[in-house]
């Protein structure tokens, strides 16, 4: 560990979070089979949906087509999109009408949703990213992934940001680059618009973050496709990059309870206390769900991801 200070942290969000420090690696091994998913389904509601306040709340790149009617949305990732989403499904259907799926894994990296990879990874054959697409046809696919890799990862074969920060990043952006490659086949001759959702601070390996981000950045400019900056959303104005346990409130936030977390100060919490990384204000568990309180980093993030849909989509 490079900070003893986050020790209970970071091994705790591990072993029941699923995500967290790349540089740090869980005291046991990786489970013979995947947690399943909190899969979710939701089509436009034909009526008004819940109120707002509510939990749950290469070469010349192929240019997706536009669909004619509502946008098909699914949702993949870790830790990170498992507690968002829920909150993601409901911006997504009341600002676009979507259909919306969210098939997060917690503790997962990208070559977990790759096919060809189900006997070395926590998604099952079934949830793979292609395989998904093939059988829901979305319009979008959104990509949420805080870069795990310290070992427990089992298709990562051992690479970690700490061991080889080279051979790291080598791997992860070739990874980006066959996810692409296996969705854009998957869909046929017209295939989704990939969102790369950017990470917000991390305040072990800062500068890890910054790289994932840009490599996410390249692979969207590479593919035609597009970066949602939700990490920009949890991050201080005057600097990306600055990690921080709360932000000002937003004028939404002061308007809806909950949401400004200390109306006294005029700022709201983004992370619990013993809790770095995850934005959900409820505890971690052992069995990984979406996040059941009102959360103002995911709502933040989730804003972030919907419009850039919603910018596509017009």
């Amino acid at each position: 560990m490079r900070k003893p200070w986050c020790v209970g942290v970071v091994l705790g969000a591990l072993l029941l979070g699923g995500c967290a420090d790349p540089a740090s690696a869980p005291q046991e091994p990786a489970p013979a089979a995947p947690r399943a998913s909190a899969t979710t389904h939701q089509r436009a509601p034909a009526s008004p949906a819940p109120p707002a306040g509510k939990p749950g709340e290469p070469g010349e790149p192929e240019k997706p087509e536009k669909p004619e009617k509502p946008p098909r949305v699914l949702y993949l990732g870790d830790s990170l999109a498992m507690e968002n989403q829920e909150v993601l499904g409901r911006e997504l259907r009341e600002q676009l009408g979507a259909e919306y799926t969210g098939a997060p894994y917690s503790g997962t990296t990208l070559c977990d949703y790759l096919e060809g990879t189900s006997e070395r990874s926590l998604v099952p054959a079934a949830d793979k990213a292609a395989a998904l697409v093939r059988r829901l046809r979305p319009d979008v696919v959104v990509l949420q992934f805080w870069g795990n890799s310290w070992g427990y990862t089992p298709c990562m074969d051992g690479i970690t940001h700490d061991g080889s920060p080279a051979r790291y990043f080598t791997r992860y952006a070739a990874d980006a680059r066959r996810l692409t490659e296996q969705i854009t086949a998957a869909r046929g001759p017209r295939r989704p618009r990939i969102v790369w959702v950017s990470q917000g601070p991390d305040p072990i390996t800062p500068d890890r973050i910054r790289r994932v981000n840009a490599l996410y950045a390249r692979q969207a400019a590479a593919s035609g496709d597009l970066v949602a900056d939700a990490g920009k959303a949890v991050s201080p104005a005057g600097d990306r990059y600055a990690w921080t346990r709360y932000l000002p409130c937003t004028a939404y936030e002061r308007a809806h309870p909950g949401y400004c977390t200390e109306p006294s100060r005029d700022r709201t919490a983004l992370h619990r206390d013993d809790d770095h990384l995850h934005f959900c204000l409820a505890p971690t568990t052992s069995r990984p769900k979406p996040c059941p309180v009102r959360s103002p980093g995911i709502l933040r993030m989730a804003r972030a991801v919907t419009k850039t849909v919603r910018q596509w989509a017009r």
